[in-house]
């Protein structure tokens, strides 16, 4: 479309296309370029130009450990020490585009991007392929599907389980409430996600789907201007202790705890007090742990971002980090928190490849932004550094990830 002359973009495709940018197939993120080497006197990118690298560390208070990041739209995962010194590295078989974990085991879960031609797998957020290697970077195994996005985990049994996207029923479709009429998919169409457990040679031995236990009427659009290319839009999926999981679904800005026997919604939060939010975890009090991007919020009349933590019980917020002045800090897409062993809490506010830890009292204790910017083919301008989501790992995980080698 144009107005006035010039193109015009919907918020929701804004984000996407600028997050997509760093995604295409093949691309890869490049290292910080100095600044007498890309343009006479001014480095032309905003988030370079305010610094890169350690930006801080007060080492008495910062929980010691090696952090674990993958640049958006490269092939690589780094450990870095609390000085921000690279200790390893894998290089990985596809480009990251989402994240990597360590798990119990020591080795090294990651979900890797394969593009088709699905709405999906068009997207910036697409997946296609989730595996275990060791610390050599060996592959252990390996399981592609062209509906998997975001996220994908290791479960207790040795299974794995993936967010799926599909088709809605048309007849689904219709009733979802909110977002910009007529910005469906062609034909009225919607996409939607389901929740698939899958053992590590590909056979699905559990499935839950969205709209069979979502009301497309009360668990609308929480953002008027988004696109109805889509519904729920999970974008996180965590097993608890007792084998249920807890989703996030950022679209319509709701937490939902899924009882694995029955297939039930046992618990759910919504908005307000969450706006978009991403990554949660369980913590070891019972509480949850979240990063509320805040995009649109419906309690406040600006977007800024927060951590909480919620006690499920009473559903109230116990713990925050938010900066006094709220629009100081504000990631709108992707973005984690950790609760650290030491009570510190490592948040990455993603859309800026920044990385940061507090303590209880919201005191910055270290602080580092991802130096890699991507694609190179890109001006420096349209260039970034987003981080989907970043671990601390103490020195007792990193020996155990060492021994995984084959």
């Amino acid at each position: 479309m144009k107005d006035g002359g010039r193109p015009t973009i919907s918020r929701r495709r804004f984000f996407g296309s600028a997050l997509g940018a760093g995604l295409g197939a093949g691309a890869v993120a490049s290292p910080v370029i100095p600044l007498d080497a890309q343009t006479p006197g001014v480095d032309q990118n905003p988030i370079r130009r305010r610094g890169v690298g350690l930006r801080g560390l007060d080492r008495a208070r910062a929980f010691p450990g090696l952090t674990l990041f993958a640049p958006m739209g490269g092939r690589e995962a780094h450990l870095i020490d609390l000085e921000g010194a690279v200790v390893h590295t894998w290089r990985l078989p596809y480009p990251p585009g989402l994240y990597g974990y360590l798990t119990d085991r020591g080795t090294l879960f990651y979900n890797g991007q394969i593009p088709n031609e699905t709405f999906l797998g068009t997207s910036p957020f697409m997946g296609g392929a989730a595996m275990e290697l060791d610390w050599n970077g060996n592959v252990l195994w390996e399981v592609r599907r062209p509906d998997h996005h975001h996220d994908g985990r290791l479960l207790k049994n040795g299974n794995i389980v993936l967010l799926c996207g599909s088709e809605l029923p048309s007849d689904v479709a219709a009733r979802v409430r909110g977002g910009r009429a007529g910005s469906e998919r062609p034909g009225g169409k919607m996409w939607s996600d389901r929740v698939v457990e899958l053992t590590t040679d590909g056979k699905v031995v559990w499935e839950w789907r969205a709209w069979e236990h979502l009301d497309p009427e009360r668990d609308g659009l929480t953002a008027l201007q988004d696109d109805r290319t889509e519904w729920t839009h999970a974008n996180g999926v965590f097993e608890q202790p007792d084998g249920d999981l807890l989703v996030s679904f950022r679209n319509i800005s709701t937490l939902v705890r899924i009882d694995r026997n029955s297939g039930a919604i046992a618990w759910r939060l919504g908005a307000p007090p969450l706006a978009g939010q991403h990554c949660p975890s369980l913590l070891t009090n019972g509480h949850i742990l979240v990063f509320d991007n805040g995009p649109h919020r419906l309690d406040e009349s600006f977007p800024f971002s927060r951590v909480l933590e919620i006690d499920p019980a009473s559903r109230a917020i116990v713990w925050k980090y938010q900066e006094p002045r709220p629009f100081n800090f504000f990631s709108p897409r992707i973005s984690s928190a950790q609760r650290l062993p030491n009570g510190n809490t490592l948040i990455n506010e993603g859309n800026f490849g920044r990385m940061f830890e507090v303590t209880p009292e919201a005191d910055v204790v270290w602080e580092y932004v991802n130096p890699y910017f991507g694609p190179a083919t890109l001006a420096p301008k349209l260039q970034q550094n987003n981080v989907f989501r970043a671990y601390r790992y103490s020195e007792e995980e990193i020996a155990r990830a060492r021994k995984s080698a084959i």
